[in-house]
């Protein structure tokens, strides 16, 4: 396939923490391409190095070396691209959903969502009309003006992935979206994600170390002691959870 057509494309990616005998070596030379539409994971046990490879492809963590392209972008490529704006590319291309759902708790739902798009100069008005059309899509319009303390914690995980799509990025990422959640939630919020990234057309990346999880995705990626071992193909099955 035409590179031209990932949304993530990662050639080579090593990050070194330290220098000389104290240098260690948390990811190396991993290559990795996601198509706009897909559901991929990094799969792995906890101090394998998928968060930093997660981290690096979001322009969080500066990768010692090899590339990363977002969207066509060159983001990285023995470092940082000199003179890029990361911050507007992370609100513009990027969508982040974590473990824990961080939203900010004296904020209702709708604000929480409201709040990222007014950062990227929306209007009030608009940020309201495009947050309730999320949160409405996602099966909580139910709960638009309540706070995160009275919702439930997947209640809580759908809004910060509306909060994620709010300015409808091309790239998700997600970083043990389900580990706060039980099992039913947790395959909810999966088979979610695999129904946002074919509707939105969006290159969706989970990290995560269940494998009960990674039943709906498209490919697998498995790290190992900070290397990318192998990957795995799959047919996807229809959710066996409402969504």
């Amino acid at each position: 396939m035409d590179k031209s057509m990932y949304a993530i494309e990662v050639e080579k990616l090593t990050k070194i923490y330290g220098k000389g005998e104290t240098a260690v070596t948390a990811i190396a030379d991993a290559t990795l391409h996601v198509k706009p539409g897909e559901l991929v994971a990094i799969l792995g046990p906890s101090g394998s190095g998928k968060t930093t490879l997660l981290t690096s492809i979001g322009l969080i963590n500066e990768p010692t070396h090899g590339k990363v392209v977002i969207d066509g972008a060159m983001v990285a490529d023995e470092g940082w691209t000199p003179g890029l704006d990361l911050k507007r590319l992370r609100r513009e291309k990027l969508g982040f959903i974590f473990q824990h759902h961080n939203l900010i708790p004296f904020l209702s739902a709708m604000e929480n969502v409201m709040i990222a798009l007014e950062i990227n100069h929306l209007s009030r008005s608009e940020a309201k009309s495009r947050a309730t059309e999320l949160l409405t899509a996602l099966n909580i319009g139910h709960r638009l003006n309540s706070y995160p303390t009275a919702l439930s914690g997947g209640e809580a995980q759908r809004v910060a992935i509306a909060r994620a799509l709010a300015n409808k990025p091309k790239v998700i990422l997600a970083d043990e979206p389900t580990a706060a959640l039980d099992t039913d939630n947790g395959k909810n919020v999966m088979d979610l994600l695999k129904k946002l990234a074919v509707e939105n057309h969006s290159a969706i990346l989970v990290v995560t170390h269940d494998h009960r999880m990674v039943e709906g995705f498209d490919r697998i990626f498995q790290v190992s002691d900070g290397r990318i071992s192998g990957e795995q193909t799959i047919k996807y099955k229809q959710p066996m959870y409402a969504v």
